[in-house]
């Protein structure tokens, strides 16, 4: 199934998140924080008062309660607004 983003929408594969801390510690489920950050995978084409800043292969930062999960051949995905993206990762 492919999906393709209408308008100024965005659709972003979340990065999982850290399972071990540096020193070495565990991080059980009920204590991981759900991930801020995520490569972008498809994007819409915007509208006619808002051009696309992102594009694929970005990888960005977003807000906690950003956008709707969905599922995706299995895999948990994120679809968003281009303004809910906080910022690109250089």
């Amino acid at each position: 199934m492919k999906i393709r983003p209408l308008a100024d929408r965005v659709l972003v594969n979340p990065i999982a998140a850290e399972e071990v801390t540096v020193s070495g510690i565990i991080i059980p489920d009920s204590a991981k924080e759900k991930p801020l950050k995520g490569t972008v995978v498809a994007v819409g084409n915007g509208t006619k008062d808002e051009e696309m800043v992102v594009k694929e292969g970005d990888t960005v930062l977003y807000g906690k309660y950003a956008g709707t999960e969905i599922d995706v051949e299995g895999e948990k995905m994120l679809i968003m607004r281009q303004n809910d993206i906080l910022a690109v990762v250089m």
